[in-house]
């Protein structure tokens, strides 16, 4: 179970996170706000089915960083500082994406200068990020079953002749 809500919530998190990337319309101060509530609800939800340990939370926290990226001051130097340490899932190629579609929903925000997102590039040209910009939303976990040894012991089984396994030796 845990498996598959780990598996669900990246899904969730690569669908969303690729609308927001291709999106102008939706990357706004708003939507970050929005973003944040609905991800804490689902963290919430997590918990109540005590599906912490699962890993599903971890998985949205590229979407986490972007909400909370909209939601940033994008002004000074300090504020390009506060935004490298704090995307640290996003890779460079998102977070300068984001910026540039970022569009004011009204007169109290501006947009962000290309001076602010070449500071931005300039903190974070030492990443070795991977080049690709959309998540891969067909990404699948492995699943992994525990083992749970048999109380049976291995000479104490019989092969039936009709399924032809002549070729096994017991040891």
């Amino acid at each position: 179970v845990q498996q598959v809500f780990k598996q669900l919530f990246y899904m969730i998190n690569a669908v969303a996170l690729n609308n927001l990337l291709l999106r102008k319309d939706v990357c706004s101060w708003s939507t970050g706000m929005q973003l944040r509530f609905n991800i804490s609800q689902l963290e919430e939800w997590l918990r109540g089915k005590n599906l912490q340990q699962s890993g599903a939370a971890q998985t949205l926290e590229p979407l986490i960083q972007a909400a909370q990226l909209l939601q940033l001051k994008k002004k000074t130097s300090e504020d390009a500082e506060a935004i490298c340490s704090l995307c640290t899932s996003l890779t460079t190629q998102q977070i300068v994406k984001i910026l540039n579609l970022y569009t004011p929903v009204n007169e109290f925000e501006e947009r962000v200068t290309v001076a602010f997102i070449r500071d931005i590039q300039a903190h974070l040209q030492e990443r070795n990020d991977p080049p690709q910009l959309l998540l891969d939303f067909k990404h699948m976990f492995p699943v992994l079953f525990p083992f749970n040894p048999s109380s049976i012991t291995m000479d104490s089984i019989h092969l039936p002749a009709s399924l032809n396994l002549e070729f096994l030796n017991k040891v």
